[in-house]
């Protein structure tokens, strides 16, 4: 897998993403690196899924950017567990009903691994460049229904106690 934060934002400005959308990505990588742990997480897969995590925007900014992306991260041969990240990223997942329910392809679209889930996390934590609170994130949520609600909570609480750097 390339190790080089270049080739991932190279393919992320060669699949339309804009400068925005890369400084966001930028910024969930950031995050993300702060909940690493090396003895229990791969940091290749987890840097290149959170710089690629909204590669799909250069497609589509509605919610099928998620699935869009992963099939896109396929085709150019991106690593199939970085593809996952990508595909799993939106809020704390959706299951495949929710999916159908939503107009996506019936997937699993649950994030199952660590790097899956802490990418997910981070994307919740940064709005455009910027990290925010869990009580702004609830309220860009509050259109979701319940469950959705505490599956993002539960995902909140857990991946704080991984965290490396406390206060931010």
């Amino acid at each position: 897998m390339p190790d080089s934060e270049g080739h991932w934002e190279a393919l992320l400005r060669s699949s339309g993403c804009s400068k925005r959308v890369i400084a966001h990505c930028r910024s969930v990588r950031d995050l993300a690196i702060e909940y690493l742990h090396d003895d229990i997480m791969d940091r290749e897969v987890l840097e290149a899924g959170a710089l690629l995590h909204d590669i799909g925007r250069g497609i589509t900014h509605g919610l099928p950017h998620a699935q869009a992306g992963a099939d896109l991260c396929r085709r150019r041969g991106v690593p199939e567990e970085v593809a996952r990240v990508v595909e799993r990223h939106i809020g704390a997942g959706l299951t495949a009903d929710e999916c159908t329910l939503l107009g996506l392809l019936p997937i699993d679209c649950m994030p199952r691994t660590l790097e899956e889930r802490v990418v997910a996390h981070a994307d919740n934590r940064v709005a455009g460049p910027r990290r925010i609170c869990l009580d702004e994130r609830l309220l860009h949520a509050i259109h979701l229904q319940k469950r959705q609600k505490q599956r993002l909570y539960r995902l909140w609480q857990e991946m704080e106690m991984f965290r490396q750097t406390p206060g931010t």
